[in-house]
C-alpha cells in the first residue's frame, strides 16, 4: 500500500486534509511554500521545546515562504486528549502559534491519515513519537524527516537552504 501511494501521488500538494473545524483543506494551496509538517501533542515532554521553536521559526521565516502544518495526534500515551478547539486554544494562547493547527489524526496503523501514510512511504517507517517533522520543498517534494527529539532550531540551516535564503 505504501509503495502504491508514493507511485500514484507525486506531491504533498495532491492531498486534502481537515482543518480544526473539520473543513477540507487542499494542500495544493501551499504550492510555492516550504512546509514543515509536524505531528503535535500538548502533554508531551517535548511539547514546550518544540512549540516554542516552531513559533520562533514561523515568525522568522513566514515572510520568506515557510508554512508549518501541525497535526495533533493522540496515539502516543494519550498525550493529546483534547478536542480540536481545546488544542488550538492551548497552542495559540500558550505558545502564540500563528500557523495552522489541523484536525487530530492518527499517524500510524490502519487508520493513519493518508498524508502520513504517504510521508512514511517516502521517508522511513512508523512515526516513533510526537513531534516527528517532515520538511517539504516548494514543489511539494519531501526533502527530509527529523526525529521527534530533533528540535526545530537544530535544522534551521536546512530550512534556510530549502527556502533559498542566506
Amino acid at each position: 500500500m505504501a509503495s502504491e501511494l508514493s507511485s500514484v501521488l507525486q506531491s504533498i500538494h495532491d492531498f486534502t486534509v481537515k482543518d480544526d473545524k473539520g473543513n477540507d483543506v487542499e494542500l495544493s494551496r501551499y504550492k510555492g511554500k516550504v512546509l514543515l509538517i509536524v505531528n503535535v501533542a500538548s502533554q508531551c515532554g517535548l511539547t514546550t521545546s518544540n512549540y516554542t521553536e516552531l513559533a520562533e521559526l514561523y515568525k522568522k521565516y513566514k515572510d520568506q515562504g515557510i508554512e508549518i502544518l501541525a497535526f495533533p495526534c493522540n496515539q502516543f500515551n494519550g498525550q493529546e486528549p483534547g478536542t480540536n478547539e481545546e488544542i488550538e486554544n492551548f497552542v495559540c494562547t500558550r505558545f502564540k502559534a500563528e500557523y495552522p493547527i489541523f484536525s487530530k489524526v492518527d499517524v500510524n496503523g490502519s487508520d493513519a491519515a493518508p498524508l502520513y501514510k504517504y510521508l512514511k512511504s517516502v521517508k522511513g517507517d512508523e512515526i516513533e513519537w510526537n513531534f516527528a517533522k517532515f520538511l517539504v520543498d516548494k514543489d511539494g517534494k519531501l526533502v527530509e524527516r527529523y526525529a521527534p527529539t530533533t528540535t526545530p532550531l537544530t535544522f534551521e540551516n536546512g530550512i534556510k537552504k530549502v527556502l533559498g535564503v542566506a
